[in-house]
């Protein structure tokens, strides 16, 4: 059988995309286990650790999420203690979020267990084939790819 033939092949960019997410997103998550923390988890505490108590819209933002999403990613986090909302000092309005010591903690230990992964994964791809991996996806995370409106019929 010829590798374009192979069962599950597609030239839909979606798919292909989906199906390559779906393995290195449960090997993370395999990697991350030992911490009680998923994939989407880990790279939320990193995203607000880095952002210096963001308001939710950027998290969302950054993590190209809509804010009912992101609320549903961070519920169990609030609930263990790990994040913190709280109102905008010049809009109350704002939610802003941080990470709580436990949360800190918590990042420290799981960031040990990335990071073992991390070199795992580019020990089979090589370092420089996955800088390139992560330079094109985030080109493509990057694209403006809203459909056109269609032109109303005269």
């Amino acid at each position: 059988m010829t590798e374009a033939r192979k069962p599950g092949f597609s030239d839909c960019n979606n798919a292909t995309l989906r199906r390559a997410a779906r393995s290195l997103g449960r090997f993370y998550d395999d990697a991350l286990a030992s911490s009680g923390l998923k994939g989407t988890q880990f790279g939320l505490l990193f995203q607000i650790h880095v952002s210096n108590e963001p308001a939710m819209s950027t998290v969302a933002d950054a993590l190209i999420m809509d804010l009912s999403a992101l609320g549903h990613t961070l519920k169990p986090l609030i609930r263990d203690g790990y994040v913190e909302t709280f109102p905008d000092t010049n809009d109350r309005r704002i939610k802003r979020l941080r990470l709580t010591p436990q949360g800190q903690a918590k990042l420290d230990e799981a960031l040990k267990l990335w990071s073992v992964a991390q070199r795992q994964f580019e020990g089979k791809v090589g370092a420089e084939q996955a800088a390139k991996l992560r330079a094109a996806l985030d080109a493509v995370a990057d694209l403006d790819l809203e459909m056109p409106t269609a032109a109303p019929s005269p």
